[in-house]
């Protein structure tokens, strides 16, 4: 239970304003060691509730340890615009009955407006590294007396090449603060790294690998031909399939649109999310969708991470992930917080060495599906098998052949025999006996002492 952490009362009364009882594991372990104010490094999947085991170590803090006189107290950095807007909801439920400020600085607003927030000097900030640097780089920030750094979904902002700008924020950072880092995964090759850099001595905490099975999702792959056979069985499962909400995930902003565009002719209710979008039309899109006015949503890989939409049970990967941590936060979007869910793979024979990656890397075996009247022709790769004898009736009849041409060539040599049964010898070969035969430079047949790299002796 969360009375059982030493947490202000006024946090207690919002966790139960928003009818939170009972922690999740990652809760349940990471809030205690970080009220000791230790560094921690943690490993749990999507959905797990991650960010309020931050928040809640992070609040409790800035209500025991009143500074009204410093800058920026406590700092998040996260990837994505969509995530910003998640962590700002929660802890503004969080602090409702704490006076705490928090502000959300990011790309796509203007930048006048957040400069004007930043005066206003607010406890929290919640921020993408890029937009924040700008700020640094302006002076519109004080990072000096900043108490707490959070680091979360580290391993997309490596992804994304943010290492560079969180490294130079982290350094911008009071060195006593409390940081803590939390992602999916930590088998990242660079996650590492930047712990080392911005973490002291820290806790590690793994409460899930990538590995790890999605228990309540359905995993699924459907084989497919082309593009426009991927477009038919899109609009096949969003006609027959149960849901309330669904998912779409295409690679590319090209992609996006178009589908959106083909789901709108066939009457589905339909958004669209994706880079290029301004951040306006991207929080209309987003309340659309939380308040039913759509059910479906178009996305790239944007929305992969930082959703957290109740009501999301299908997931449909219109292009495969590009990767095993791609997929993870894509299908991460269904099936959260106890909750089941459907994800559904489109697989082209271009795909199939990629899905096999996927499932290795995953330790899993996706159910193969087929939709009666929308198969594909594509049946998965052709398996050649041979037996050994066949094999090796094969190796034999070359071997004849080779043997055969050889006895017709002399044995592979240049001679011949005479009617005496001599053998004959080239006029060349008899002039060259006794002479010292020059190295070859074919690979494998370089004498001892051939240096081809000395240098010569300067005829001088």
């Amino acid at each position: 239970m969360f009375t059982d952490f030493p947490l202000n009362k006024k946090l207690i009364k919002a966790l139960n304003k928003l009818g939170l009882e009972k922690p999740t594991p990652v809760q349940e372990q990471a809030v205690p060691l970080a009220l000791t104010g230790k560094d921690l490094l943690v490993s749990a999947e999507t959905g797990s509730g991650k960010t309020i085991a931050f928040l809640l170590p992070t609040l409790e803090h800035l209500l025991a340890n009143h500074s009204p006189h410093t800058g920026t107290r406590a700092l998040i950095l996260v990837p994505t615009r969509e995530l910003a807007r998640q962590i700002l909801k929660n802890c503004k439920d969080l602090t409702a009955f704490t006076g705490l400020q928090a502000g959300m600085i990011m790309g796509g607003q203007e930048f006048k407006f957040q400069r004007a927030l930043l005066r206003k000097n607010p406890e929290i900030i919640i921020a993408t590294p890029g937009r924040l640097v700008e700020h640094m780089t302006q002076e519109n920030v004080d990072l000096r007396d900043l108490e707490v750094l959070i680091l979360d979904e580290a391993d997309r902002m490596l992804d994304m090449g943010l290492s560079e700008d969180v490294l130079k924020i982290a350094q911008a950072c009071n060195p006593k603060r409390q940081t803590m880092l939390f992602s999916a995964t930590l088998g990242h090759k660079g996650v590492l790294k930047v712990a080392e850099d911005v973490l002291t001595e820290p806790q590690a905490l793994t409460l899930s690998r990538p590995q790890d099975k999605h228990a309540g999702i359905a995993q699924q792959v459907v084989l497919v031909d082309d593009p426009a056979h991927k477009e038919r069985l899109t609009n096949w499962l969003l006609a027959n399939e149960a849901y309330a909400k669904a998912l779409i995930f295409a690679n590319t902003k090209a992609q996006a649109e178009k589908l959106h565009g083909l789901l709108r002719y066939h009457n589905h209710s339909v958004g669209l999310l994706h880079g290029d979008m301004t951040q306006d039309e991207r929080n209309q899109v987003m309340t659309q969708l939380r308040q039913g006015r759509i059910k479906v949503l178009v996305a790239t890989d944007v929305a992969a991470r930082g959703l957290d939409i109740r009501g999301i049970e299908l997931v449909i990967n219109f292009d495969m992930a590009r990767n095993g941590d791609d997929y993870i936060h894509r299908i991460g979007r269904t099936g959260r917080a106890g909750e089941t869910g459907l994800a559904i793979t489109f697989i082209a024979a271009p795909d199939w060495n990629l899905m096999t990656r996927v499932e290795h890397y995953l330790q899993v075996s996706f159910e193969r599906r087929l939709i009666k009247g929308l198969e594909a022709n594509f049946k998965g790769p052709k398996k050649v098998k041979s037996s050994g004898k066949i094999a090796g009736s094969k190796k034999r009849n070359e071997s004849d052949k080779r043997g055969a041409l050889s006895k017709k060539r002399g044995n592979g040599t240049n001679a011949s025999k005479d009617s005496n049964g001599k053998t004959k010898q080239r006029l060349r070969d008899r002039k060259n006996i006794g002479k010292r035969r020059k190295p070859s430079t074919a690979a494998g047949e370089l004498g001892d002492g051939w240096a081809p790299f000395k240098k010569k002796k300067s005829d001088s």
